[in-house]
């Protein structure tokens, strides 16, 4: 594929390339010589699975597969003992390697979803790392000042605001910048929130004279509450392990614009079909839902099967579509004062929360739809009317107003 072809689809939904010339000057002598580039993601092993969320680099890389180059998915056993600080205010608990060693056999077995096993190169850091001596640690160690790495946002905070930072801590962008020498990477991708470690690369690699790589950040998923990163913690993530139905249900609730961008981090269509899509629900000749319903069934047969994603498609529709709802669910007949009720005060005296405030948090945590829309605002209020309120996965209620 030519130069051009190949900006077009490795520029699609990233944030920052470092720096858009020395990736093209390395694309260039890659199509001359015919040459792969090495492109290297790296993951830390921290939890045994994986949402959709995780999948937006691997994504990228798949699309540098298809272009030819060299994928290297680094399992960041080593690093992950020592625990990412990237964004954290306080110091993250290392793992035990028996934790990192199991959760990270359950990732080569979800990544090959996304990427050609045959082509993906899988390494560990403790390769290198558990090797390297003492003498050559420090000699890693004394390539940083502590001036540089308070510099970085997390760590610039919590030393002002007098929070404890450890020393091992300083040794994780290290660690991970050391990983692009040990692999003489050209590309590395990355969150935005791994641009200071993803740059200690390029600075290591110069150090240690070496070319340097190029760093490519990709944005962080937002969850299915399109305003927080797509989190477990948050209840706002689609896990790629859950059930087809569920991960149908989480994915038909996100919104129009969030739906786009999730077509754009996680769906196979190309560049130019983005843009007709884009075009298309700008002067209405394609209907949002529908798409929705086309990403659903894209994302789930990717994790699971193509009859499994129509089967939770048709259970969805039966459900939202042509209520056909569930035959235990109440309905609770309420009194409106006026032509408006709040929804947390809805929600409360239906049934299907004990109290308005615990309401309001479902309501914001994005676990509650109104007639198979997901309501968000905490301060929303429904016109005297019948309602199917859904909580949660399992919980329905049908609300009508009192004569």
């Amino acid at each position: 594929m030519n130069l051009t072809e190949q900006l077009k689809i490795i520029k699609r939904g990233t944030v920052e390339i470092l720096t858009e010339d020395e990736l093209t000057k390395k694309l260039e002598k890659s199509i001359s010589t015919g040459i792969p580039l090495k492109v290297k993601a790296g993951f830390d092993p921290t939890a045994p699975d994986i949402h959709i969320g995780h999948t937006v680099l691997i994504h990228k890389m798949r699309q540098f597969q298809e272009l030819g180059h060299e994928v290297i998915f680094l399992i960041g056993d080593f690093t992950a003992m020592i625990g990412d600080p990237s964004g954290r205010s306080e110091v993250r608990k290392p793992l035990l390697r028996d934790e990192v060693v199991k959760n990270s056999l359950t990732y080569q077995k979800q990544i090959f979803k996304i990427l050609d096993e045959k082509k993906t190169k899988v390494v560990f850091n403790s390769q290198w790392m558990d090797k390297m001596s003492p003498p050559s640690l420090i000699e890693l160690a004394a390539k940083y000042t502590v001036a540089r790495m308070l510099e970085r946002d997390d760590f610039s905070k919590r030393y002002k605001s007098q929070h404890p930072i450890s020393i091992h801590e300083f040794l994780y962008p290290l660690i991970q910048g050391y990983d692009s020498v040990a692999l003489k990477a050209d590309i590395e991708l990355g969150g935005t929130d791994q641009k200071f470690n993803l740059l200690v690369g390029r600075e290591l690699q110069r150090d240690y004279g070496q070319g340097q790589q190029v760093v490519i950040t990709m944005p962080l998923l937002e969850g299915t509450d399109g305003v927080q990163k797509m989190s477990k913690s948050l209840g706002n993530y689609i896990g790629i392990t859950e059930p087809p139905k569920e991960m149908f249900g989480k994915i038909m609730s996100i919104s129009d614009e969030l739906m786009i961008r999730y077509y754009e981090l996680l769906s196979d269509i190309t560049v130019d079909e983005l843009e007709g899509l884009r075009n298309g629900i700008k002067d209405g000749s394609m209907h949002p839902m529908e798409l929705k319903k086309k990403l659903a069934r894209e994302i789930i047969q990717r994790f699971h099967s193509e009859a499994e994603a129509f089967d939770a498609q048709g259970e969805f529709e039966k459900v939202f579509s042509q209520k056909e709802l569930p035959d235990d669910m109440p309905v609770v007949e309420l009194k409106w004062d006026g032509d408006e009720l709040w929804l947390p005060h809805i929600i409360h005296t239906s049934g299907v929360s004990k109290s308005s405030s615990e309401a309001r948090r479902l309501i914001k945590e994005g676990a509650v739809t109104v007639n198979g829309e997901r309501v968000t605002d905490i301060e929303k209020k429904l016109k005297r009317d019948e309602y199917i309120i859904k909580v949660g996965k399992k919980r329905f209620v049908k609300v009508v107003p009192q004569d």
